[in-house]
């Protein structure tokens, strides 16, 4: 967990630690990905801010985006009601919604740590959250809820081009909680 802070403080985006992979051949990496703007996508299935706004939005994004360019990547991540939102769910939830970007589910490591190891890594508050990570596998954006689809396009367009300044733009977080869970029109959170 101390290369994860280091790798935060530093700017750089931790490792995905992910237990399956949907619609990719092979498991992917954030090291694998270097030289294109990742969009890192966070949900559940039973999200509804996630459903109506982060899930269409990460759609639209990997198809308007090159993909030698820019790689859409979804996670996800469930930090409740585990029964009912594993990966037999999701693999029917992925083929209903028809989503063809690769899709990570984020290894748990049961009750006793609550939020999975790569939310967790990345201080994320709940979801949809949204993280942006540029070429060269720094953290340039990280948001928690919805983000309008036109400062989106506008933050890929800006790392496609290295327009953005060299200090790494990430909205503040403030980390995961033990705290119950609640879902809402805009996401759910921890």
């Amino acid at each position: 967990m101390k290369e994860t802070k280091d790798a935060l403080k530093a700017g750089m985006a931790p490792e995905l630690q992910i237990s399956a992979w949907l619609n990719t051949p092979e498991p992917l990496t954030l090291a694998s990905l270097r030289g294109k703007v990742v969009v890192l996508h966070t949900f559940q299935i039973f999200c509804p801010g996630c459903i109506q706004m982060g899930i269409p939005q990460a759609q639209r994004i990997s198809q308007e985006f090159d993909p030698s360019r820019v790689a859409v990547v979804g996670l996800h991540t469930v930090f409740e009601h585990h029964e009912v939102m594993g990966r037999d769910a999701l693999e029917v939830f992925v083929y209903e919604y028809r989503l063809r970007f690769p899709i990570g589910i984020d290894k748990y490591d049961g009750p006793a740590q609550g939020v999975p190891l790569t939310m967790r890594a990345y201080q994320m508050q709940g979801t949809p959250s949204l993280v942006l990570i540029d070429k060269t596998g720094r953290i340039r954006f990280h948001k928690f809820g919805h983000v309008s689809d036109l400062a989106v396009g506008f933050s890929i367009g800006a790392l496609l081009s290295e327009e953005m300044e060299e200090t790494p733009e990430v909205a503040p977080t403030t980390g995961t909680s033990a705290g119950n869970a609640a879902c809402d029109e805009d996401g759910c959170s921890i």
